[in-house]
Order: C-alpha cells, then structure tokens, then sequence
C-alpha cells in the first residue's frame, strides 16, 4: 500500500471543506486543508452571513416609520454606513477565527495558501511544496461570472458591496436571481436609489410564478425601478466618476453611482490542474461527480458549488458530511435532493419548498392549489398596503403536500418547519387536522383554503 502524506487533502475551506475535514478527522483520518483567502468560504467571508445582516440593517427604514404608528417618536433616522459595514466585517472575522479554531481543535493541518492538483494523489502548494493524500477533495466554491461587455471593469460584484467606502445615493444592479433581488432590497431599504435590470422577461425563475409576480409588484411600491427584456451593451465612466448603463435594445441609459453584477455564479476551477489529470468538467468549468461526490478519478472528490448541482451553504455541508462518512465512517451515507428548502432574503422574503405550480401542472396536470392572500398584523398600522401570500400545491388524487411557496414577513423561518412535514409526505388533511396557532402568521399553513 502506498504511503500518503494525509489521508484526505481538502482544496477549499468553505463550509463543505470544513465539515468534510472535521468529520473525516473524528474518524481518525489524517487531514489536511488548504485554502488560498480566509477560511469559512463565500457564506461567511462574502455571502448569506453578512448579506442578512446587511438585510436586518436595511429592515429598520421601514420598521422606524412604523414605530410613529405604533405610538414610538423616533426623531432620528440617519444611517451611518461605514459603522454599519464595520460592524459586519468585524463579526466575519469573528466567524472566520471560529471556523480556523474548529479545523485546529480537530487537528486538521492548515495550509493558508493556494493548492493545485498536479496527480490523482498529488496537491502542489504556492510555496513549491508538493504533498500526497489518498483522497483529495475539491471544495473550492463558486465565483461571481461576469458578462463580457465593454466596461464591465467598472462593475463590481456581490463580494465588495460589503466593502463600499460610502452607501451609494444610486445602484444599479444587473441580474434577476437571488442575490439581485436581495442587495437590490437592501439598498433600496438603506436609501439609495436602485434600479433592477434583468435580461429576461421575469425575475427568480426557478420559483413560483405568482410569488415572484407578488415580490415584482411590491418591490414597485417600494420604489425600486424595474427593468426587464434589459441587457446591458456597456458601461461607461462619466466625468464626475458615476456610470451610464446602455442597453442593447435602445433602452434609456441609467445613471448611476455604482454597477453590481450579478448575473449568476460559476465553478472556481480555473487554473486548478484538474485538466491536467483528466477530471471531468461541464462547459463551464463545473466539476461532474456521482452520488457519491466522486469525480472520474477515483481517488479525486468534489462537493458544493463547485459542481454547479444545488448552490446552497446547507446542502454542501450535507455533501461534505455525508463524503466524509463514506470513507472513514463506515457509513454509506447519501444525499437526497429531494424537497430542498430554499429563501431568498427580499423584502420582503420568499420562502419555497416543493413543486411550483408550475412544475406540478406539467407532470400531474389537474393539481389542487390552496393558498390564503392576507395583510399580516405587523403591517396593519404600515402606510403600505404590503400583502403577503402562502400557496400550497397538493396532488390531485393523494391528497400529498407536492409543495408550499410563500411571501411574507418571516417566511423563511416559517418555512422551515413546514418543509419537515413536506419532506416526510404528509397530506393537506394534516395540516387542516393541525390547531393554528393564533395570532401568527404561521397559522395561515393550517387554514388554507
């Protein structure tokens, strides 16, 4: 048997590196990672942790309004933005000193460098050291993918609207998934001016149709400037340092004080010798595995982003767990990707689980639609007349919950709970036998009609 500097070598120390490498070492496994930035990934460094703080921050505009409503005097409501953003960035470094302690506590050798596959057992760190592992897992994420147009080097990304040195008085922000609509709410709540261009005809694709037509509306009321069919031909830097957006369809130029791009997410293989050993890879850089995360080398691994199947921070700690189990637990652990809850932190937010409508009709066809369309208590005194929208998709015949999508003040902590009873097959007859919880928002699961 060859002789292996470490039993398993991690290339990424995100949230699915991190969990592989911790479990693989309570199995008794020698480990070690490398990682080229910070250690948490794209969820702690620059995504959904200090997104939702930002999205907290943004919630009391409206929350100080409501307060004169509700008998409060607030006399002042100014915004303080680089407090805001030191404060965020101050507890990502908190985050990022607890996920290196987790990884020494587990005695998980850390290389903070950048590391390329250079054999199916073979890593090359920047340093010139080369080291060997039985097993080596690509955890390596995902990467902002920016469109090639003129003056795309004046767009910035999700990773530095966290590091802004002053809150723009306009956005403009290109792209219509999750991570367009959630900075496009948060700025809009913070105060400046936003304008959402998306490329098609509709925004958040992969969600339900009527829901993300009820945010589209909403965001409308709230102020936040619409754009759809917009694609951007270039961007130009003006004089005084502010950008025209042109269109390619000889829509009116947009003004504005800076350009995020977020037009999707791409698999960070570049430049990672994954060719070089003949690892199989999709179009577009995108690592293809089995269902047991291996890739066409046996001895070579990939889970998370970097395989571009679901990009979402649970479920590539699901996939780091269960690899880990597989090959030092004794365990044939397996991921399901059925019924995977999902969020998207807009304002306000949506929450899904299940088929859509949509997806429903097409493989069971005549399906039965429950859904309640209510003003919920906290905006009872709002000047806003905001409506949220629950929706329950249920199988013509079995009476089986196919799905629940959502649209109101904390619905993804709603959500949550009500994907354990979609997930385990419970019938619509369950929740009408379930006692609602009352006054809650939640108890609109239990009454729908």
């Amino acid at each position: 048997m060859p002789n292996f500097d470490y039993d398993l070598f991690v290339i990424g120390a995100g949230s699915g590196g991190v969990r592989a490498s911790r479990i693989a070492a309570s199995h008794g496994a020698k480990v070690a990672v490398a990682e080229e930035y910070r250690v948490g990934g794209t969820c702690v460094i620059r995504g959904c942790v200090p997104k939702k703080m930002l999205v907290y921050a943004s919630h009391f505009a409206e929350e100080l309004h409501d307060a004169a409503n509700y008998g409060w005097d607030i006399s002042k409501d100014a915004l303080d933005w680089p407090r805001l953003r030191d404060h965020i960035l101050n507890d990502v470094n908190r985050l990022n000193g607890l996920y290196q302690n987790t990884l020494n506590n587990n005695d998980v050798t850390t290389f903070l460098e950048r590391a390329t596959v250079s054999g199916p057992n073979e890593i090359l760190l920047a340093s010139g050291k080369k080291i060997t592992a039985k097993y080596i897992l690509i955890a390596v994420g995902a990467w902002p993918d920016m469109p090639k147009v003129d003056g795309i080097e004046y767009a910035v990304t999700s990773n530095e609207m966290f590091h802004l040195e002053n809150l723009p008085k306009r956005l403009f922000v290109y792209g219509g998934g999750y991570i367009a609509n959630e900075f496009a709410g948060i700025f809009n709540g913070l105060g400046s001016q936003v304008t959402l261009a998306n490329r098609s005809e509709r925004l958040l694709r992969s969600y339900d149709q009527q829901i993300v037509e009820r945010l589209t509306e909403i965001s409308i009321a709230k102020g936040i400037d619409i754009k759809l069919n917009f694609e951007v031909a270039k961007i130009v830097k003006q004089p005084d340092g502010s950008f025209l957006v042109h269109s390619k369809h000889g829509d009116e130029p947009v003004e504005t004080d800076v350009v995020l791009v977020a037009t999707g997410r791409r698999a960070k293989t570049d430049d990672l010798g994954l060719q070089n050993v003949g690892v199989n890879m999709d179009a577009k850089g995108a690592i293809l595995v089995d269902d047991r995360a291996q890739t066409n080398i046996p001895s070579i691994y990939a889970v998370g982003d970097v395989t571009d199947r679901v990009q979402l921070t649970p479920v590539a700690i699901r996939e780091g767990q269960a690899l880990a189990d597989r090959l030092f637990g004794d365990k044939d652990a397996r991921i399901n990707y059925d019924y995977i809850p999902s969020a998207v932190f807009s304002q306000p937010p949506i929450a899904s689980v299940g088929l859509t409508e949509g997806e429903a009709r097409q493989k069971f066809g005549d399906v039965k639609i429950f859904q309640s369309d209510f003003r919920s208590m906290k905006n009872i005194f709002a000047d806003r007349a905001e409506r949220s929208l629950y929706k329950m998709i249920v199988h013509p015949t079995d009476d089986k919950v196919l799905g629940i999508h959502m649209i109101s003040p904390e619905a993804p902590e709603i959500l949550q709970l009500a994907a354990v009873a979609v997930k385990a097959g419970l019938s619509k007859q369950a929740f009408d036998d379930t006692i609602a919880l009352h006054p809650s928002m939640a108890e609109e699961l239990v009454l729908l009609k």
